[in-house]
């Protein structure tokens, strides 16, 4: 599937294009690739053919009538399987959880449904969403599309939706973030994520990690299509997006004014020499030519010192996480005999230790540290960091006693937005990482400040170029650009 929302969104109106012809390329894609990829967790096939042609019905008539339709209309889409759809089986990743159907439907994707999208069906994810290399020991790991032959981290714990998007199975798909779990599948997988502010879309229906640091989230294969998928999740009237999207107003228009106005007048905050320490050469030199580019759009780049580093924020957050999962997930988690991620059980097990007292003073302890960020980030408009330390690795080689989120996970606990967005591949080294990896920045803002970061990000993507295509790509032949 190698056309974006908003290729699908044109050729509708030009009849160049139709929301069958663009269902039956995804399935196509998902039976030639999936073999391979294993990103899905369940396909709704015949379903969505029938979506696409009562779509592809109203699109006729809207085409001949003038009427609006919003650029979301007739695009298939995915949903990370902790997400609910009435009717259907909703595993959350867990084989103990295979046969339970779903008793409602979240309220974002009736969104995405309402705006005129195409359900295919669910992507594959990390056990209750608890993990960030995107492994699940029982229900399947993806395959990273960038390496054919080595079996890499796809980042999680949204591992299916990056796969399934960056190898051109699906135009986009929905996934959910706590510390990570959007940005980095986007990231190690070669394209756009969109981390939301906290609470500013409803986590109704979607399964639980961590209520207080749960946020849905758009993955695309370009900020545009980001911002288009990210109107559709807010629930915007179609007629008010399409408006915004032909006449150039709304958010499209206003990502559309930055890449024509540059970025002079914005002010982004850098790492510190401290920060940059633990960040794999090939990451570190992506970020810096990135930098160089931001520069070269008229931005003003200087390092950021924040008040808590990276690191030190991962012990207040780590009693949030663990505390909460272990409400849901603890009882399941403590019988021996339950068929769970034995990963998974590790990391949600501690939160039998963690007191009222002290979860109670971590969130306490937030509160404290989200003023002291607000204050030091006066007079900035976005802090950039690589979205991971280090490029996809092999999966044998991840450590799953620790993350790759070091530099994502703060995004949630300072209660940020941030689109990440790819800066290229590796190149190859006889002595360091395989080349041809994905790297990857992160733009990360305030929260509700969405436009602004999907701004700065499509700024910096137009003046990167293409992007190339993964050796496992549903489209044009490796080698090529998407």
């Amino acid at each position: 599937m190698t056309a974006t929302i908003a290729d699908l969104a044109t050729g509708y109106r030009d009849g160049s294009r139709s929301p069958v012809e663009a269902t039956e390329e995804c399935l196509a894609a998902i039976e030639s690739l999936d073999g391979r990829v294993g990103a899905w967790q369940a396909v709704y096939a015949d379903e969505a053919l029938a979506a696409a042609k009562a779509a592809g019905m109203a699109v006729t008539s809207a085409r001949d009538s003038g009427a609006p339709l919003g650029p979301f209309f007739g695009v298939p889409f995915a949903l990370k399987d902790i997400v609910e759809v009435e009717g259907r089986v909703t595993t959350a990743g867990s084989a103990e959880w295979v046969d339970r159907v779903s008793p409602t439907t979240a309220v974002v994707a009736q969104r995405l449904l309402d705006a005129g999208g195409i359900l295919v069906g669910k992507t594959k994810t990390v056990e209750f969403a608890m993990g960030g290399w995107g492994t699940n020991q029982h229900m399947g790991t993806p395959r990273n599309p960038w390496d054919a032959d080595v079996l890499r981290t796809p980042g999680g714990s949204s591992s299916g939706s990056g796969a399934a998007v960056a190898s051109g199975m699906t135009p986009c798909a929905m996934g959910t973030d706590t510390g990570g779990s959007v940005r980095l599948p986007a990231a190690l997988c070669g394209i756009v994520g969109l981390k939301t502010t906290e609470g500013l879309l409803p986590i109704d229906g979607i399964v639980p990690l961590s209520h207080t640091l749960d946020t849905p989230g758009p993955l695309t294969r370009t900020v545009m299509d980001a911002a288009l998928m990210f109107d559709a999740m807010l629930g915007m009237p179609p007629a008010e997006v399409e408006r915004d999207w032909l006449a150039g107003t709304g958010r499209c228009g206003a990502l559309r004014a930055t890449l024509e106005g540059g970025l002079a007048g914005r002010r982004i905050g850098c790492l510190s020499d401290a920060e940059r320490a633990g960040v794999e050469a090939p990451q570190l030199s992506a970020y810096d030519a990135a930098l160089e580019v931001l520069a070269g759009l008229g931005a003003e780049v200087v390092p950021f010192d924040q008040p808590t580093s990276f690191e030190e924020m991962k012990s207040t957050r780590f009693v949030i996480v663990t505390a909460e999962s272990y409400f849901y997930y603890g009882d399941l988690m403590e019988d021996p005999a339950s068929k769970v991620d034995e990963r998974v059980r590790a990391r949600v097990l501690p939160g039998a230790n963690i007191s009222a007292s002290d979860y109670i003073g971590a969130m306490v302890q937030r509160r404290f540290d989200l003023a002291e960020f607000a204050a030091a980030f006066e007079g900035f408009d976005a802090m950039v960091t690589p979205t991971t330390p280090m490029l996809p690795l092999p999966v044998d080689e991840a450590d799953e006693t620790n993350t790759p989120a070091l530099f994502t996970r703060a995004a949630n606990f300072l209660a940020l937005c941030s689109t990440t967005v790819p800066t290229g591949v590796s190149p190859a080294s006889p002595e360091g990482p395989a080349g041809g990896l994905p790297t990857s920045i992160q733009f990360m803002c305030r929260g509700g400040d969405e436009t602004l970061s999907l701004e700065l990000a499509a700024a910096y993507e137009a003046a990167r170029g293409p992007m190339p295509t993964p050796p496992l790509w549903a489209g044009a032949p490796t080698g090529g650009v998407r």
